[in-house]
């Protein structure tokens, strides 16, 4: 019979140094195992990748020593599975050695370590044979843990100087390693460089055992533990206080141990989230109005009085009247619920109607956001919650897009039919702004009880220019990585994954403005905000790349000032300068590429750089009047002192902010392409190849068209495809790349063409064959608008191939379109290689330009020279056998149409016209028959109602 009393007796001990030891040894046992008995039995198949093999490759990847082959998986799995004991165990025991009373960091740390300890099973037995997406989920959530867990265990760390200093380098030399093994990994994925796999390996190994023993070195901390077994009957009561107790009380004056030194609230965590998820609508509205307003010139060509939409914003001036603002600021939750209108404008049809409800949302967004930062002037506390919840709203909506490939999923473009997500938004919707009614305060600040210095109007201006900043650059994460692309070979950052780089500077830029505000609001900050604009206004690639991340983390380090200054006025006034001049800026900066189409267009014709330097003067008047208005305490790190509760809040949007980025690199992971790629018909060496001016990817139903596009070219076969007026990053169009969409849906490298900063309307290349190299170019355009091409060679079948996808000028133009005849028919004329030109030319057949393009001089023959019915597209070629051409009709997804060649590599170039029959055709180079007819979803072979075909 067990005794009665708490001492019973002791029957084991066990010393908690054990516990990490055998975490330790089964850990390294199941890696090294597997690749003891892998390299034994399958050495030459498991450094074979998808590239290469032995001996180029000769050092296996972790994931192919442990997840491929029998019975290496098993030996892992065996002992990885006697390791998730002592896991357990050991995250058990750090949580003893680290809690203590009002502390949530213990607990967050102890819940990240549950969590990695489970993705790791997730990966380890559901293996990449087995079900690849669920294996990558897994995985990556396991790594992207990995990063709180360190940084927690280094902030919970005990006393032991020892110890801190082994997890100082293994830390660091883990996270160093992430360095150069993106960097290879690139290097094999995307240039298939040789032996780069072999080189990332030895750093994927590596950041395997630096994992492990990271954990290892809490043997030093657990021998002070010792668990005890005994016979007793009753429950323990042990005191709560750890020796990790006294070093972590020496960090209570420290900014960052502040915001973790309270209580964990769940009710407190989704009121921020609730808060956030409002920024976030706002921010959907926000970007949504651009797309909806730009449908209307596009159908114009011109201005077509629609564009008024865009002064949605400056309804802060009714705060003016203060019976509105005693309104307005009583209920601001009731104000935010009136913005729903602008998420259920996806239900209207009409794209007018649609129009006015997105504009009607903005309107009252930018009321009600005003309204919630004037109302809490006084409180600093809860104005830096509703500053930091609207500006990770902006971050959850760059990485929604990140996520839907530059698409808003609640956007009013959007429905169920294109990826859309509108009722899952409108759910959430109602959820926070239920939440929001909750809580909402029944007190009202009084006025401010100093009178801020200084015109109201340069604090105005220092709410446009980051307003713009933020909206035109970081609204989606691909924005800048587009100004600084130049083409093939890679020689700067990608979209993907490069995106989540974008999404995690404008995160350390919001913590830096949190955090130290004092200094984001000096000029010193201006003045490195400055050189990177500049820096990514005149360089490419990485150096140009720089520049934009530091400018990304300036505006997000120094709106909340900005913000924070400008309550202090009167808002109306105040905020109706911050947005009028804000829609300013963002037709200026249409304006620079649409002077063709706008009075007084040419007079900023091709100034990027202009507007670019009013957006950082414009700060620079916010920076002077937000100085003249501080009383900046004298402190040793310029962090603040915040209250109790302002530690408690800040806290929740930090672990947002962390949750976040997570969210981000996940994306980052998955969306990485396969670089896989394989043409439709190899055996016959067959290029088919399209050209298609996709009117920006909005329908003439105002509907995304991305999805409507990718079906046509899949199901049309094209292994090349040329498109035209494919540039949307700009606010006016929504910051989108409908590239990014079809490349990766369709397995097919891209080249965005000139960027945004190019002033063009934009021309890409999409190619199932490897790009070897692109050069992109601006054409001669001394009175119209200016014509982008892209020359590109690629790798088809072993042969290099030239490609050229072109926009000319338009027809009132005939000088500008004689030059660019000029300049590309000898580009093409000095080319050795066999070329295809993919074009929208504005002539017609046989004659003017016509005779210039089709000549001895370029070497380029017509596609089909008795096609008398054209006049933009146009497909020419030299030095290929051509095999068919077809023209396909669009349905509603543009006003264009779709025109196909057909190019078999390697065959002598004809030097008739003959046409043949498709029964003298073999069958795989024959033109799909789905279109024939009536075709599909209103897309069929018109014009000559089939394809022809040439011997």
């Amino acid at each position: 019979m067990p005794p009665k009393h708490r001492d019973g007796d002791v029957v084991a001990v066990i010393p908690g140094q054990f516990i990490s030891h055998a975490h330790t040894i089964a850990a390294y046992a199941a890696f090294l195992g597997a690749f003891i008995v892998g390299v034994w039995l399958h050495y030459h198949k498991i450094v074979e990748n998808e590239h290469f093999g032995y001996p180029i490759e000769w050092f296996p990847s972790v994931s192919a020593t442990i997840g491929d082959r029998y019975p290496e998986r098993s030996v892992f799995q065996v002992f990885i599975a006697i390791c998730s004991g002592p896991r357990f165990a050991l995250v058990f025991l750090w949580y003893c050695l680290a809690n203590r009373p009002n502390s949530s960091l213990p607990k967050f740390v102890a819940g990240v370590g549950v969590f990695r300890t489970l993705t790791c099973g997730g990966w380890t037995y559901v293996t990449s044979t087995d079900d690849h997406d669920w294996h990558d989920i897994f995985m990556i959530s396991y790594l992207v843990a990995t990063l709180p867990w360190t940084l927690g265990c280094l902030a919970l760390s005990p006393p032991n100087p020892q110890a801190i200093k082994y997890r100082k380098y293994l830390a660091g030399a883990f996270f160093g390693t992430l360095v150069p093994l993106v960097y290879f990994f690139i290097q094999h994925k995307v240039h298939r460089v040789p032996g780069a796999y072999t080189i990332y390996a030895f750093f994927e190994w590596s950041l395997v055992l630096l994992d492990v023993a990271f954990d290892a070195v809490t043997a030093m901390d657990f021998s002070s533990f010792e668990l005890v077994v005994k016979d007793v009957k009753g429950l323990s009561r042990g005191d709560k206080k750890r020796v990790a107790d006294a070093v972590l009380e020496k960090q209570k004056d420290k900014a960052v141990g502040q915001v973790f030194d309270e209580r964990f609230s769940w009710d407190e965590m989704i009121d921020a989230l609730a808060d956030v998820y409002l920024g976030f609508t706002f921010w959907t509205i926000l970007t949504g109005l651009g797309v909806v307003v730009w449908f209307f010139p596009l159908w114009h060509m011109g201005i077509s009085g629609y564009e008024v939409a865009v002064m949605s914003t400056i309804s802060p001036f009714l705060l003016e009247i203060p019976p509105i603002r005693r309104m307005v600021s009583k209920s601001v939750p009731m104000t935010m619920l009136t913005t729903v209108v602008g998420l259920l404008a996806y239900l209207i049809k009409s794209p007018e109607w649609r129009l006015g409800a997105v504009s009607l949302g903005v309107w009252q967004g930018c009321l009600a956001w005003t309204a919630a930062w004037h109302t809490k002037r006084n409180n600093p506390a809860m104005l830096e919650s509703r500053i930091s919840a609207w500006l990770l709203g902006l971050i959850a909506s760059s990485i929604a897009k990140f996520a839907f490939w530059t698409n808003n999923p609640l956007w009013p473009i959007m429905n169920e039919n294109n990826g859309g997500l509108n009722k899952t938004g409108l759910l959430f919707f109602t959820l926070a702004i239920l939440r929001a009614f909750q809580k909402q305060s029944k007190h009202i600040d009084s006025a401010p009880v100093e009178k801020p210095k200084g015109p109201s109007f340069l604090a105005g201006l220092g709410l446009t220019g980051v307003f713009f900043g933020l909206h035109s650059l970081y609204s989606d994460s691909s924005t800048m990585i587009s100004w600084v692309w130049e083409g093939y070979p890679v020689r700067g950052p990608l979209a993907v994954p490069h995106g989540a780089v974008t999404i995690l500077a404008m995160g350390v830029g919001l913590l830096f403005g949190l955090f130290y505000p004092n200094l984001a609001r000096s000029w010193s900050a201006f003045g490195i905000g400055s050189v990177g604009a500049a820096v990514l206004t005149t360089f490419s690639d990485w150096t140009g790349y720089y520049g934009g991340l530091a400018l990304a983390a300036y505006l997000m380090a120094v709106t909340p000032t900005l913000i924070t200054n400008a309550v202090r006025f009167a808002p109306g006034r105040t905020f109706f300068v911050g947005f009028f001049f804000y829609n300013i800026m963002v037709l200026f900066h249409v304006w620079v590429v649409a002077y063709a189409f706008v009075p007084g267009g040419p007079l900023v014709r091709e100034h990027t750089d202009w507007v670019m330097a009013t957006t950082m003067i414009m700060i620079g008047c916010g920076v002077f009047s937000a100085i003249q208005n501080s009383t900046p305490v004298k402190q040793k790190s310029f962090s603040p002192a915040p209250s109790p509760a302002a530690r408690r809040q800040r806290s929740y949007f930090i672990y947002i902010l962390i949750g976040l980025q997570l969210i981000s690199a996940s994306i980052a992971y998955l969306r990485f392409p396969s670089y896989d790629y394989r043409p439709y018909h190899p055996d016959s060496k067959l290029i088919t190849a399209g050209i298609w001016t996709i009117h920006f990817s909005i329908d003439n139903d105002m509907w995304s068209s991305e999805r409507r596009m990718e079906s046509l070219i899949r199901e049309s076969e094209l292994d090349l495809v040329g498109l035209l007026e494919s540039d949307l990053q700009r606010i006016i169009m929504g910051n989108r790349d409908t590239t990014q969409y079809l490349a990766e849906e369709l397995g097919m490298y891209v080249d965005y063409g000139p960027g945004p900063n190019k002033h063009t309307w934009g021309s890409a290349l999409l190619s199932k064959f490897p790009i070897v190299n692109s050069t992109h170019h601006l054409l001669p355009s001394p009175v119209g608008e200016l014509a982008p091409a892209i020359h590109a060679t690629i790798d088809a079948y072993g042969e290099l191939i030239d490609v050229v996808v072109f926009h000319s000028g338009q027809e009132e133009d005939p000088e500008d379109r004689r030059l660019q005849t000029e300049y590309l028919t000898n580009l093409m004329g000095n080319s050795p290689r066999p070329t295809i030109l993919l074009s929208y030319l504005v002539i017609k057949p046989k004659e003017g330009n016509y005779n210039t393009w089709v000549s001895d001089r370029s070497g380029m023959k017509d596609i089909d020279p008795s096609d008398w019915d054209r006049w933009c597209e146009y497909i020419l070629y030299k030095g290929l056998k051509r095999t068919g051409y077809a023209r396909m009709s669009r349905s509603t997804i543009t006003d264009t149409e779709l025109q196909i060649g057909k190019f078999q590599v390697g065959q002598p170039e004809d030097l008739s016209n003959q046409m043949i029959s498709e029964e003298q055709v073999p069958s795989d180079m024959r033109f799909p028959t789905l279109f024939r007819g009536r075709g599909v979803r209103d897309h069929r072979y018109h014009v000559f109602n089939e394809p022809r075909y040439f011997s």
